[in-house]
């Protein structure tokens, strides 16, 4: 079995799995009780909060723990919009966000928030002097993923931070979920930014935990009320089982990733040099710098992408069309629409998607069983 739709998800390491077990077995305690097992489970919780602090250069106080990705997009754009409506109603953003950015500023839109999609040019990459134009000044928030995960765009992240020093009121959020332990943390966390949004089961942490770096002194509103946890900003038991997990799944992926980046270059390489000799092929994802290392898309002329899939999985190999968020409801996708790509070839567009745990054999079966399945939709689209 060759897993290659690491975008969706990543495996549990199992040396995470190993923590998470420990600490279910010997620290179920509630983090606020007052007795010693929930000092023993509060200490471990604020060991792992300064261990991800460490990691990213933060404060630990700036680390807030979450569900993952989706509840930390949805908690600082809502939050924001909720801390900050007095100053104004004005939300930038950009055409090709995960559903958890895109869905949140339109519910916000409901509400009465008026919301700017930035463009994006044939790569999937904004436009800095578009940002520019479009700040207003009513404009509380400016929220950007940092790697698409549909083509693997890397945004102009930095060139961003430049133009919003000149309001230092607006707040700045990066949707970090594609982007950790690809190479770009320095871009991510540059200080300019306010709010980073992660998720655990992206870097081989448990599902169903994530994090947020809040910058200090940047205020947002709760989503969550209740208990009081997390400085009362984030109510509800905190999973301790994962979040010590994720702490340590962090420290793993960040161990050695220059060579693991490069790994994944490579076996990115290898995939792309063989699959663009073909003339029905359209790669949307590029080799150059400011494409993700990880992340690989393309499309097969005439075959929809939910069939290229399925042939793959027939074979033991398993990628994805787009995005997994919306695979199974067969939409075309969201950032090839944005970049004015024809429905008819978008909507046979798939994504590979690597880990540092693949490798170069992996890409070798990979585009064996590539060339077999293209002779056979190939006959298939003779025969039609």
């Amino acid at each position: 079995m060759i897993y290659f739709d690491n975008s969706a998800t990543t495996k549990v390491d199992k040396n995470v799995l190993e923590t998470y077990q420990k600490v279910s077995n010997k620290i179920w305690g509630n983090p606020s009780s007052l007795h010693d097992m929930g000092e023993m489970s509060f200490n471990l919780l604020e060991q792992s909060r300064k261990q991800i602090a460490s990691l990213l250069n933060v404060k630990p106080h700036e680390i807030f723990f979450t569900s993952g990705g989706t509840e930390g997009d949805n908690w600082v754009i809502k939050g924001t919009a909720m801390e900050k409506r007095m100053y104004g109603k004005h939300l930038i953003t950009t055409a090709v966000e995960h559903p958890a950015v895109k869905n949140s500023m339109e519910q916000l839109a409901q509400l009465g928030f008026d919301i700017t999609y930035l463009p994006v040019d044939d790569e999937g990459r904004i436009n800095i002097q578009d940002l520019k134009d479009a700040i207003r000044p009513d404009t509380i928030l400016v929220s950007i993923m940092a790697i698409n995960n549909e083509i693997g765009t890397i945004q102009p992240l930095l060139k961003s931070a430049e133009v919003l020093k000149d309001y230092p009121k607006v707040h700045f959020h990066i949707d970090a979920v594609q982007g950790i332990g690809k190479g770009i943390q320095a871009a991510i966390m540059n200080d300019r930014v306010d709010f980073v949004t992660f998720s655990g089961h992206k870097f081989h942490a448990p599902r169903g935990v994530g994090f947020i770096y809040a910058r200090e002194g940047r205020r947002i509103a709760p989503l969550l009320t209740g208990g009081g946890q997390e400085k009362n900003l984030r109510s509800g038991t905190e999973n301790l089982p994962a979040i010590a997990g994720m702490a340590k799944a962090l420290r793993l992926l960040l161990d050695g990733e220059d060579q693991k980046v490069a790994l994944q270059e490579s076996i990115k390489e290898k995939i792309y040099n063989h699959v663009t000799k073909f003339e029905k092929v359209v790669a949307f994802s590029k080799i150059q710098a400011n494409f993700a290392p990880h992340i690989l898309c393309f499309a097969i002329k005439g075959v929809r992408g939910e069939t290229i899939v399925h042939a793959f999985e027939s074979n033991g190999i398993y990628i994805s069309t787009t995005s997994a968020c919306s695979s199974k409801k067969q939409q075309a996708s969201s950032t090839l629409t944005a970049m004015k790509i024809d429905s008819t070839i978008s909507t046979s567009a798939v994504r590979v998607s690597l880990d540092s745990a693949n490798s170069l054999e992996e890409a070798d079966e990979f585009n064996r069983i590539f060339d077999q399945l293209y002779q056979d939709f190939s006959k298939i689209n003779k025969n039609s």
